[in-house]
């Protein structure tokens, strides 16, 4: 499946407005300056995940996992090397975490804050397009092989399943971190995101600008 070039650029305006959000937090729980760069956004299947994360050429990740429920439901996971993870880490709370380091308990905490910053903040737009709340659980931090990573997303077999792919750059302290996000979706919670998404183009909420 593709997105029309309607799609994609809807998509990736409302997914910049959650991204303004969140900067924005992260920006005053730090005291420090934090942009998320204009993502960029694709949509797979998920047995094309796979290939897609062996093209990031790393064979584990830092990843921050939350499950959503509501009228949408489904997976979403902040993914980080785990180099990228603990240099945020370092950035966004200077706790001394060296590059080779496992974060303990504390670093931990911080980038569950983070992950849960971002991925509520993208969530909600949606959420709020569709004029329902979306419910998060708890954020767990995990680093995993990529094989196991993709064993903890929650895919009921008796539903197709499409991962919404955003690609983004962290930039902070002159530094720049590479990030994405997947949100995993069943058939029936991406036709109604997509149908929501159809109808915003034709009528644009505030902060929308369906001409850039």
């Amino acid at each position: 499946m593709q997105l029309t070039p309607d799609q994609k650029d809807t998509l990736t305006e409302l997914v910049n407005i959650g991204f303004s959000r969140a900067a924005a937090s992260l920006s005053e729980l730090t005291g420090n300056r934090i942009v998320l760069g204009v993502p960029e956004v694709s949509i797979h299947q998920m047995h094309e995940l796979t290939r897609l994360l062996e093209s990031l050429a790393c064979s584990s990740f830092a990843t921050v996992h939350q499950v959503f429920k509501g009228t949408i439901s489904g997976d979403a996971v902040l993914l980080l090397h785990p180099e990228g993870a603990v240099r945020l880490v370092n950035l966004v709370s200077n706790l001394p975490v060296k590059p080779d380091d496992r974060l303990d308990e504390s670093s931990r905490e911080v980038l569950a804050e983070v992950g849960n910053i971002l991925l509520s903040a993208c969530l909600g737009v949606f959420g709020n397009m569709l004029n329902v709340r979306v419910s998060f659980s708890v954020p767990h931090v995990e680093f995993d092989a990529m094989d196991t990573m993709l064993q903890t997303l929650t895919v009921d077999s008796e539903e197709l399943h499409y991962a919404l792919v955003l690609k983004t750059v962290f930039q902070l302290c002159n530094s720049t971190i590479q990030g994405h996000i997947i949100i995993v979706l069943g058939v029936s919670s991406l036709d109604r995101l997509l149908e929501a998404v159809a109808q915003l183009y034709k009528e644009p909420i505030a902060g929308f600008d369906k001409s850039k």
